[in-house]
């Protein structure tokens, strides 16, 4: 039973610590401070648990295996939340369709011509929340399957369409 109490310590610990670096770098400071307090709680609180136990080859392998498996609970929760924004340069030949749903769906949307190797393409450059990330990307697929996307996350905004009116 010790050594579950020492998984699920450790666990917690570390998805909290994935958590709060994760919101260090996007840059919401009080919620990381927050969660902090929380992590350091659940840290001390196993702390003598844990150090109690590390004698042991199972107390080892336990604390590392808890390791592992809180860095991938915390990656998971991270994902489940997707904070931030995504941007989608895409090029395609299929412009007017794929302006109107993006925008209907409330997607920021800017787009200008451009020269390939293979004649006149449109450039799309797609704001879009994390969290809708893979609707966009289908919703492109769907409507030209050859579209070429590349995506980034921009970590500030500086004018034009305000992030606060994307869905």
């Amino acid at each position: 039973m010790i050594y579950v109490t020492i998984a699920l310590i450790q666990i917690i610990y570390v998805a909290l610590n994935s958590l709060r670096v994760v919101l260090m770098i996007k840059g919401r400071n009080y919620a990381a401070a927050s969660l902090c307090t929380v992590e350091i709680f659940v840290y001390l609180s196993g702390l003598s648990i844990v150090l109690n136990y590390m004698d042991s080859f199972w107390g080892i392998f336990t604390y590392c295996l808890s390791y592992g498996v809180g860095t991938l609970l915390g990656m998971y929760i991270e994902q489940k939340i997707a904070l931030g924004y995504m941007t989608l340069p895409v090029i395609t030949a299929n412009e007017a369709e794929l302006t109107s749903v993006l925008k209907e769906k409330g997607y920021g949307v800017t787009k200008w011509h451009g020269s390939g190797l293979y004649g006149t393409r449109m450039i799309f450059l797609i704001l879009a929340k994390r969290k809708n990330y893979l609707d966009a990307i289908k919703t492109i697929q769907q409507i030209d399957p050859g579209a070429f996307i590349i995506s980034s996350e921009p970590k500030t905004f500086v004018g034009g369409f305000t992030p606060g009116k994307l869905n």
